[in-house]
């Protein structure tokens, strides 16, 4: 049974409710609406106009309503009268096939007709810096290995503390906190869930870390690689399938080595037969490449990967095996649309099923030692037009995610690669000059 957005605001003494979608950049879009008129906005969805936002359309589009998902509703732990919700786009009475949500929840619906439900966790690393953007917030956070350095994550208590006591008071499992492998770098790690519900939190904890950030006089950003010769952030994703239930991990199987299924296997398969057109979504920014294609940090390791390799316990692959039962997508990065992040996983895996798709030899090397004596395995993409272009070419993943939505995302894709390519750089004064 739906529940009633309006009850629920007499009940918790809401008084706005924060309308939210997030656009194809992942860029999220709200409208602030008064707990008296929530009524009409749950039947009828708040309007926006399309064209404003990332969205493939024009000004000459029709408005587009976001409908809020009121199984989806937080009320803001460091403002209790308001609450946010995510919403779903509809335009002239049908969902708009861009939207990410829809997207995600189309693919779902996908997997759900073969009994499959995708259940995931992710690992959104984050810098906090000057209010400025220009540096880390932290003068004395300058240790060349600072990942998981004590001191330096006990002067940033307050700002993660308060986060962590909201996961808690929201249920989330919060389970730890840490600083990373960058300066100024940090990870908090809640329990996973059902793929929306993940998506749905992913893009409301985006939101809280830079609020409480912005409250604590200091800037978050999730940016992928904000600092040369610093680790960048990444958003690991860890993957399993469950029966409708929940309560068989169809992945898992005790006999095998790494304890993965067939079905398991062949859902991996997926994600590395499509995985440099993967990287058009889980690494979706022009900056996302200087990441995954760096040069080893101040740290000496990038924690990246950059070829198409699986591995067991190992965190130099793209995809490691941890634990029996699951797997850890190391390519995105926090550029990442939590929406479309999911999506594209479900996509992939989903089409490595249906082709009982085999992942390929298995690694077990040091890849940033030993990566030059692997033949064969294909590298990810050294920018963002090579993704696109990879993206474009993967028919199967295309269609999976639904066509329209794909030819929206890389025209838009396109002309933000274009007008990077339009940008004159320091560098190119610095080196060409005078040629």
């Amino acid at each position: 049974m739906t529940q009633d957005l309006a009850e629920i605001a007499k009940e918790k003494g809401i008084r706005y409710f924060m309308i939210s979608y997030t656009d194809l950049f992942g860029a999220q879009r709200a409208k602030l609406v008064p707990a008296a008129a929530i009524a009409d906005m749950q039947r009828d969805g708040a309007g926006f106009a399309g064209f404003a936002t990332w969205l493939d359309m024009t000004p000459a589009h029709p408005d587009l309503f976001a409908v809020p998902d009121a199984s989806a509703v937080v009320q803001l732990p460091w403002k209790k009268d308001v609450a946010w919700v995510a919403a779903d786009c509809v335009m002239e009475e049908q969902h708009v096939e861009q939207a990410p949500r829809v997207v995600l929840k189309n693919v779902m619906a996908n997997a759900a007709k073969e009994g499959l439900y995708v259940k995931t966790g992710v690992e959104a690393e984050f810098f906090l810096i000057d209010a400025d953007g220009n540096a880390i917030s932290d003068a004395k956070d300058n240790a060349a290995k600072p990942c998981y350095d004590q001191q330096a994550l006990m002067r940033r208590y307050d700002v993660i503390a308060e986060i962590c006591d909201y996961m808690l008071e929201l249920g989330w499992g919060p389970y730890q906190n840490d600083h990373e492998d960058a300066n100024g770098q940090f990870e908090m790690n809640w329990n996973f869930d059902d793929c929306l519900v993940t998506a749905d939190r992913h893009s409301f904890f985006k939101f809280m870390v830079k609020s409480v950030a912005e409250k604590h006089g200091l800037r978050a950003t999730f940016m992928p690689k904000p600092f040369p010769g610093l680790t960048g952030s990444g958003c690991h994703a860890h993957i399993s399938v469950w029966d409708e239930a929940g309560k068989t991990n169809m992945f898992y199987d005790a006999k095998d080595e790494m304890g993965l299924s067939a079905q398991g296997y062949h859902f991996l398969g997926g994600i590395m037969k499509h995985a440099e057109a993967l990287a058009a979504i889980t690494n979706p920014t022009v900056n996302s490449y200087k990441r995954i294609n760096a040069p080893r940090t101040v740290s000496g390791a990038t924690w990246s990967p950059n070829t198409v390799t699986w591995t067991g316990n190992n965190r130099t692959h793209m995809v490691r095996v941890p634990g029996k039962g699951r797997f850890e997508l190391r390519l995105p990065d926090g550029a990442a649309n939590p929406y479309l992040l999911q999506a594209v996983i479900i996509a992939a895996g989903l089409g490595g099923i249906h082709t009982k798709a085999h992942p390929g030899k298995r690694y077990d090397i040091d890849m940033y030692q030993m990566g030059h004596t692997v033949k064969g395995a294909p590298k990810l993409p050294l920018n963002l037009l090579d993704a696109l272009r990879s993206f474009d070419k993967d028919k199967g993943l295309k269609a999976a995610l639904g066509n329209a939505f794909s030819s929206s995302y890389l025209k838009l894709k396109h002309q933000e690669w274009n007008s990077y390519a339009q940008h004159f750089t320091q560098w190119e004064r610095e080196h060409t000059l005078d040629v």
